[in-house]
């Protein structure tokens, strides 16, 4: 344990101090595709009955109209977060009829490209301005790629902690929430350098249906007629799968202060992309793209985790984060476990807010001397063959193998998970690490290896294994209902939202779409740093 770990929990186990750690916020999202009885992707709209996608909170659309995504709000219990979460997915399956909610990542069979629906918001400038963002993704990277779902992790340390340790490291005189977001980039740099343990202990999509790659060429095996795999992966969701971003390729957003981090994605989103100049912003007369720069908008910068702040309306990601600095970090790597009917449970976020502690308690030197390239090449080894026996690892530049530095790396997170024990009570966090260690001394406990085990042991595609885990979800959901009260909540929820809708198309100044596309973009242009 390092010396700067050591003297923070020391300060966190004093008196008072140890309360706090119960003020630690946890939200999740969860997306999935719709998918017909026999397990192809549903084309219908957005049921009405959920709600309007634009302006409900808790159940919207990703990607694609058929691309569900439930939001909890923000709590300090993640227990409640979960009960959250499991409460969405309960009212979601009375709406949907005939339809089942698709239990893994990765998608199921998909119709030809042009048939997979865009996400629709209505004819609002906010409403449209989504839908023509998501077009220009269908023509930056195709509409396939936009198909694969994933879970979200929000989590924020309490807002109390900040002064607390800026006090006792001596630097009172640093701006407080200067030093709140440094230490909130600190944390990103150390889950940059340890993320691929993540994708080992939870990465569950080691296969996905054939025709997911559109005859593209890839370096996948055949596990049967109609599924392509890697015997030893953890997370294909989150390879390159064949898909490069050339655009994206030389952005590397620096996370060794929120400044630079801004102004790189700034930049992008204000710098022409000579490909995307050639096409254009509009054909035949129809938006197809936001802009021709290397990002529309600062969310089209795929990364594993981001800083956050609440925005307020109208505002854009980085107005708010240069305005406010960063309130919590969102971790985007998770893959849905499909054997977990909500695709997360309460030991993997346990571990999680203990992973998160140490990377945001634990020394962070800056990433320099490639050592960010180190890290991207970790983390896809692990999510290619993180399960071959003996892999090797990069550490400092010398050669280690995963297992070694898994098990030092959980010993150096217990005193994190043992803090967070007697700050709430019991032994969950504990024993959610207890799981891990398991995982690491045997590679079949990993979800990535039950995956393939269940395919192999039910002789199955992985479709006929996604649909059989989707049905059975849809039972144990549908096997429970909600009270009366929950259900009438939901309900309530979904009208205000149709009528917040309504009342934005029918109240909205009449402005002219292309002139409310150029006032987003100069938003951008006049943030200063």
């Amino acid at each position: 344990m390092s010396e700067l770990l050591n003297r923070r929990l020391s300060l966190l186990g004093e008196g008072d101090n140890l309360s706090l750690l119960k003020q630690c916020l946890h939200g999740i999202e969860r997306e999935c595709l719709r998918v017909t009885a026999d397990g192809r992707l549903a084309q219908t709209p957005h049921p009405e009955a959920l709600g309007a996608a634009l302006t409900h909170e808790q159940i919207t659309t990703d990607y694609s109209e058929s691309l569900l995504e439930f939001i909890t709000p923000a709590l300090a219990d993640p227990a409640k977060t979960l009960e959250s979460l499991e409460s969405i997915h309960r009212f979601a399956y009375t709406k949907l009829g005939e339809e089942f909610l698709w239990s893994p990542s990765m998608p199921c069979p998909l119709p030809a490209e042009e048939d997979i629906p865009i996400a629709w918001y209505g004819s609002s400038n906010i409403g449209q301005l989504k839908y023509v963002y998501r077009k220009g993704l269908a023509l930056r990277y195709g509409r396939t790629m936009q198909c694969i779902a994933g879970i979200h992790y929000n989590f924020s340390l309490p807002e109390q902690l900040w002064p607390l340790l800026r006090q006792a490291e001596g630097q009172a005189g640093v701006d407080e929430r200067e030093y709140q977001s440094s230490a909130y980039i600190a944390l990103i740099r150390n889950f940059r350098r340890y993320s691929w343990l993540l994708m080992y202990l939870f990465g569950a999509s080691p296969a996905l249906d054939a025709g997911f790659l559109r005859g593209r060429p890839h370096q996948l095996e055949p596990f049967d007629a109609d599924t392509l795999y890697l015997p030893y992966a953890t997370s294909l969701r989150m390879s390159d799968l064949g898909y490069q971003s050339n655009a994206q390729a030389g952005l590397t957003p620096c996370y060794n202060d929120l400044a630079s981090y801004t102004d790189s994605l700034r930049k992008a989103v204000a710098t022409p992309y000579p490909p995307y100049v050639e096409i254009g912003t509009h054909q035949d007369g129809e938006w197809v793209q936001l802009n021709t720069n290397i990002l529309q908008i600062e969310n089209e910068y795929y990364s594993n985790i981001r800083p956050k702040r609440v925005t307020y309306s109208g505002e854009r990601p980085i107005q708010a984060l240069v305005a406010r600095g960063i309130q919590y970090v969102e971790v985007r790597c998770l893959d849905i476990n499909p054997f977990l009917p909500t695709g997360i449970d309460l030991p993997q976020a346990r571990f999680l807010d203990a992973f998160l502690l140490f990377c945001a308690l634990e020394e962070s030197p800056l990433l320099e001397n490639g050592e960010c390239g180190q890290c991207t090449s970790n983390f896809l080894s692990v999510v290619k063959e993180g399960r071959r026996p003996n892999l090797q690892l990069s550490r400092g530049g010398q050669p280690i193998t995963l297992t070694q530095w898994a098990d030092e790396l959980l010993e150096r997170i217990a005193p994190l998970a043992a803090v967070l024990d007697r700050s709430l009570g019991g032994d969950e966090h504990a024993k959610a690490l207890a799981m891990q260690k398991a995982k690491v001394k045997e590679p079949a406990l990993t979800p990535s290896a039950q995956v393939l085990d269940s395919m192999r042991a039910h002789q199955e595609s992985f479709s006929r294994f996604a649909l059989r885990q989707s049905q059975a979800h849809a039972e144990f959901f549908r096997g429970e209902a909600l009270s009366s009260a929950e259900q009438q909540h939901f309900e309530a929820l979904a009208q205000a939202s149709l009528e917040a809708q309504a009342t934005l198309e029918r109240e909205e100044h009449p402005v002219d779409f292309d002139l409310f596309v150029s006032a987003y973009q100069a938003s951008i242009l006049a943030i200063s740093n």
